[in-house]
């Protein structure tokens, strides 16, 4: 926070960062060696892309950083509990950043340095160091795992040295450990506990950060929100509700279940590459998502397929559109269809009637309105029987 406010042009910038950071303005915070990447909400809808850029420690600084650390048996402990030692930090290598060392990057249109949301992600870091000094060792360069092997090694390297010496001084060592009997006794291990009961609902995931060259963040979103759903619905009910679709049928499914109905930019790429994937248009899709909205599955199967029905509700189905002042509906299969072309009826294997429309005098048929048990609701809302 030094390094932030002592490089800073203007102090209010600073302010308001702060702000943003205690409100929870900064998101999907992604530390690798030498960056920190996030996204901050500000006024706009959009996130802006904010990055930190800070130098990495050369191989001879982590040398003696390790053998500071290794010297004392405390600093590790120290290090394992999340703790950095005031010794540890000031062992001659250069681990909190100092004034233009910290790099700010930001996708907003403000030029100051820094932005009130590069200093929100500052601000936001420096809490993240708090938590855990190996967060800051990673910005420096070496992940958690790779450090505590190394640490590992030097330990039993001195440990080694250190009983060589003793036993060079006549001392015979002190060795912790236990008999192999007892170890390789056999145990009666305690019963395992009882699996926590699911969550109510599935949660919702982070928020992915874009990368050039990486895949879209909303497509990734969307594939975990799903994936979590599933599971929820596995863990809840026993079975996979879409394990038994086609992949025509689950590229249906995850276009439906992208909220709004309008064709946007995102919404016209992620349909291109479902249909792709699958070996249709995006029109085919767009209609296949209509049928699939209208009535899932079996929505689907009303539009794709054709089928004889049996005789009785299909056969009753047209005195009943009479009776309500519809002209004569010409059948086919397990369709009725309106003589002027643009209203028809599909019957489906659920028993229920789905409704079409149509441009008259074109086959270019799509699904409206909600299934119903009666031809004549079904067909609610679609315009009179006098329409054209």
């Amino acid at each position: 926070m030094r390094a932030l406010e002592e490089a800073a042009l203007d102090p209010a910038r600073l302010a308001r960062g702060r702000v943003y950071a205690g409100e929870g303005h900064v998101d999907a915070v992604t530390v690798t060696p030498g960056l920190v990447l996030a996204y901050v909400h500000g006024s706009r809808p959009r996130p802006y892309r904010v990055q930190i850029r800070m130098r990495t420690l050369t191989d001879e600084d982590w040398e003696r950083f390790l053998d500071a650390a290794a010297e004392r048996p405390g600093h590790i402990a120290a290090l394992l509990d999340k703790d950095m030692p005031q010794s540890l930090a000031e062992c001659g290598v250069e681990l909190l950043p100092g004034p233009g060392d910290l790099e700010p990057h930001c996708s907003c249109p403000d030029f100051g340095h820094p932005c009130k949301h590069a200093a929100a992600l500052c601000y936001q870091t420096a809490r993240l160091l708090d938590e855990d000094p190996f967060v800051l060792l990673l910005l420096r360069g070496r992940g958690e795992r790779e450090l505590l092997d190394a640490l590992s090694r030097r330990n039993a390297a001195l440990a080694a040295r250190s009983a060589h010496a003793g036993q060079k001084g006549g001392q015979e060592p002190e060795l912790p450990g236990v008999r192999a009997r007892d170890a390789l006794a056999p145990r009666q291990l305690p019963p395992l506990p009882q699996p926590l009961p699911p969550p109510a609902h599935p949660e919702q995931p982070p928020v992915y950060p874009a990368s050039p060259g990486g895949p879209d963040p909303m497509a990734l979103d969307q594939l975990a929100t799903d994936a979590a759903t599933r599971a929820h619905a596995l863990l809840t009910t026993g079975r996979d509700p879409v394990a038994e679709l086609t992949l025509w049928q689950d590229a249906v499914r995850l276009a439906a279940t992208r909220p709004g109905s309008g064709l946007t930019a995102t919404t016209r790429a992620l349909y291109a590459s479902l249909a792709s994937a699958a070996g249709r248009t995006p029109a085919d899709l767009a209609r296949a998502v209509a049928a699939w909205r209208q009535g899932g599955l079996e929505g689907l199967a009303v539009l794709e397929e054709t089928w004889d029905p049996p005789a009785g509700r299909f056969d009753r189905a047209r005195p009943l559109l009479l009776a309500a002042d519809f002209p004569a509906f010409r059948p086919w299969h397990n369709h009725l269809t309106h003589p002027r072309g643009h209203i028809q009826l599909r019957l489906g294997h659920d028993g229920l009637w789905y409704a079409y429309e149509s441009e008259p005098g074109h086959d270019d048929w799509w699904p409206r309105g909600t299934p119903d048990l009666d031809p004549v609701g079904a067909l609610t809302g679609l315009g009179t029987p006098d329409a054209p």
